[in-house]
């Protein structure tokens, strides 16, 4: 992948090297390529940085198509039908698809409202330390759609 764009800097790490890394210095990395297998390691470990599997998106690309879904691939069928669910990671999966099919300004709008939401701090679900129910993050990212964060 490296060779096809050279002007991207391009590191090579072994998978224990780089979960060691993720912990101690995440912010050292943008963009990461790698097997399904490390892959599946890193986005569990980096779901548990950012607050859990609710909270962040994955793309899987091949050379025909691409997946979107939740991070850390997980179901969560206890929540399902209680209104606990975190939407954050499947409403971002939604705007990364958007994006991918060039509607930027839809995929944005997503991404926008609900960074206004974190931000504002006011409708957090039980995941990242608040009260509120999936219906409560999502009318709330409702409301702030065409808000800047």
């Amino acid at each position: 992948m490296a060779k096809m764009y050279p002007k991207i800097e391009f590191e090579a790490m072994i998978v224990d090297n780089c979960t060691m890394q993720m912990v101690s210095n995440p912010q050292q990395f943008d963009v990461m390529v790698m097997p399904n297998l490390y892959g599946s390691i890193l986005d569990n470990l980096a779901s548990g940085l950012t607050g859990g599997a609710g909270c962040v998106a994955g793309a899987s690309y091949s050379a025909e198509c691409v997946v979107f879904e939740p991070g850390a691939r997980h179901t969560y069928a206890e929540a399902v039908g209680k209104n606990v669910a975190n939407p954050t990671a499947m409403l971002l999966c939604g705007a990364k698809m958007l994006q991918h099919v060039n509607l930027h300004f839809y995929s944005d709008l997503i991404r926008n409202a609900l960074a206004k939401v974190y931000i504002d701090g006011k409708v957090k679900t039980k995941d990242v330390g608040g009260q509120s129910t999936t219906k409560d993050l999502v009318y709330a990212i409702i409301h702030n759609l065409g808000n800047k964060p």
